[in-house]
């Protein structure tokens, strides 16, 4: 069985998320199921069959959720240090093109938001960066071609 590294943070939000299915979710739509079943015919019924669609996506999430869960390997990212950039890391990075500096996380698959500066670590530019310490350079293939970014600083928070 593959570990999932993840972050304390990440991991408290699939807790979260899977609480708030379990909790609140799934009892509604057991709820919708039930209403809609009072309105007879369920061959016809709309408001039926789009209650059984929302339970089957509830359920599919919960078993995904729980699976994550149980894989997971949490990183506590305050315990780590060094000069080199590995999971967890806070890192930032200049485009060598523009000279834009750009602040990343590097987090697990399932808590990368990039608009937030959650970076996955099965990226591109994370599995680049990955033991660069700072003044190494790095080049990434992009879909509009290859771009290079020089490690500005890398700090663990």
């Amino acid at each position: 069985m593959e570990k999932v590294p993840m972050t304390a943070a990440g991991y408290n939000r699939l807790q979260e998320e899977l609480r708030h299915l379990k909790s609140s979710e799934r009892p509604a739509v057991i709820k919708a199921i039930a209403e809609a079943r009072e309105h007879g015919d369920l061959s016809e019924n709309a408001e039926y069959h789009a209650a059984r669609e929302r339970q089957s996506f509830i359920e599919g999430r919960v078993l995904e959720l729980e699976d994550k869960i149980s894989r997971a390997e949490v990183i506590d990212v305050s315990k780590l240090s060094g000069s080199a950039v590995k999971f967890g890391a806070t890192i930032t990075v200049a485009d060598e093109d523009t000279d834009e500096e750009t602040t990343y996380q590097i987090v697990g698959q399932d808590e990368s938001d990039i608009k937030a500066g959650l970076l996955s670590v099965n990226s591109p530019l994370a599995r680049a960066l990955i033991n660069k310490t700072v003044g190494d350079m790095v080049e990434v293939p992009t879909p509009g071609g290859s771009k290079s970014y020089e490690v500005v600083k890398v700090e663990f928070r």
